[in-house]
């Protein structure tokens, strides 16, 4: 039994709203261990001054340079000694997960009696970055908690100035509306950065993120260093069946309210079914008798909203591959950014072409380290050096995908310009 708990006015009023509370659950782990209710003291501490008390410091597993947060308590009294003993240390083991986040009911389990017997039994399911967040370990049961982590195959995550651990969605094992094989992207890249994960020596963090569709649930456009989303290069694939059964139920204010005036790039219309037009880069299907959805696939930026809202009536096209953008962040040094496109399509279908995808993180991570200045992210240091000399760094080809945002002024000085086509096409040849 437990130590009795601290007065925690502040955090119990936490627990008298209609939706589940962390007190709760740190108040249950309270029950056996001392060690949480000497946290739930220190935070009621930081709740009624204003004010956090945990600091850094060193802490690590052997071999590891990286993946333990360490916390160590600033709450003192006047001789010097923790005002909550039993909380003066709160590691944080960061642990990556499977891709896609697949668990089976047994692992869970015993990673919840690992961390039971030598941590404080609060886990994290998932970080930002995607990892298992271990929270709460005494720097004696760091070493403890991991060999005995380490022993179910799991390893420890990014922390630090390096590759942070990636994440993926549930892709191809479950959304029909993946486009290429997320989980083993992710896991080909992942092994092939184990040592930058690990041991950190980059600039900043460099995050990885994998989406199977431009639904991007993983907001790898917005989070990720290096986004890889699935997408598709041919037309929008139909199925007249589920299209009807969809209008059937829905009608023809629903679908043009929520199907055609919601397209970004006004690429669909409803047509007489007799008039649909024919041609290369044309999708359409009957709804009904006399009415057929037309999609010309030209316009089509892939926003997914069509296919979401008629799911299986239309699907994305058969061509299927990944478009890689890079520089995508949370607020640092210039405010959030969202990722640039720098591949507009590579297939992702063979281990050649995972390998393709490796060589180009390589190159980019390379770059990013010989580069950046110390706590700048990806996205920070293309701004600052310009996205042409970052190209032209990894080799890549200028391509209308990689515009942020067309030009609002529409004279164009047109003098000079074939002075630059001999440049670049004398720059080919040699």
């Amino acid at each position: 039994m437990a130590k009795p708990m601290h007065p925690t006015p502040m955090l119990d009023t936490l627990e008298t709203g209609p939706w589940p509370s962390f007190v709760s659950g740190l108040k249950r782990l309270a029950q056996d261990k001392d060690y949480v209710v000497d946290v739930l003291g220190q935070l009621e501490t930081s709740y009624r001054t204003r004010k956090g008390y945990w600091k850094g410091g060193t802490v690590g597993v052997f071999g590891y340079g990286g993946g333990v947060i360490p916390r160590f308590t600033e709450l003192k009294d006047d001789s010097g000694q923790p005002v909550f003993k039993d909380a003066a240390e709160f590691h944080t083991l960061r642990v990556m997960p499977p891709p896609g986040m697949h668990y089976s009911t047994d692992i869970l389990r015993k990673l919840c009696d690992a961390w039971e017997q030598h941590g404080s039994g609060l886990i994290a399911f998932h970080g930002q970055s995607g990892d298992i967040m271990f929270q709460g370990a005494t720097s004696e049961n760091v070493q403890k908690a991991f060999d005995a982590i380490n022993a179910l195959g799991f390893d420890l995550g990014g922390a630090g100035p390096a590759v942070r651990t990636s994440m993926s969605c549930v892709g191809a094992a479950r959304c029909e509306q993946s486009c290429f094989d997320e989980a083993r992207a992710h896991r080909t890249v992942i092994n092939s950065f184990l040592d930058d994960i690990h041991r950190p020596s980059l600039p900043y963090k460099f995050k990885f993120k994998f989406s199977g569709c431009p639904n991007d649930c993983m907001n790898s456009i917005q989070r990720a260093d290096m986004a890889v989303i699935g997408t598709w290069r041919d037309n929008i694939q139909t199925d007249e069946t589920l299209a009807r059964r969809y209008f059937a139920k829905h009608g023809m204010t629903e679908l043009v309210n929520n199907v055609v005036v919601r397209c970004p790039t006004k690429a669909i219309q409803v047509v007489d079914a007799k008039q649909v037009k024919a041609g290369p880069t044309i999708s359409s299907v009957k709804v009904d008798d006399t009415h057929a959805l037309q999609i010309d696939n030209r316009d089509c930026v892939r926003c997914m909203h069509c296919i979401n809202v008629i799911t299986g009536g239309l699907a994305p096209g058969k061509d299927k591959g990944a478009t890689i953008l890079v520089g995508g962040k949370r607020t640092l040094k210039i405010g959030d950014l969202m990722g640039t496109v720098v591949v507009p399509f590579m297939k992702l279908e063979t281990e050649q072409d995972r390998e393709k995808l490796v060589e180009l993180a390589q190159k980019i991570i390379d770059f990013f380290a010989e580069n950046a200045l110390e706590h700048e992210r990806t996205g920070e240091m293309i701004e600052r050096i310009g996205l042409v000399n970052f190209l032209d760094a990894m080799g890549i080809d200028a391509d209308p995908n990689m515009v942020s945002c067309p030009r609002t002024n529409p004279y164009v000085r047109t003098d000079g310009w074939d002075d630059e086509v001999a440049r670049i096409a004398a720059k080919k040849v040699a």
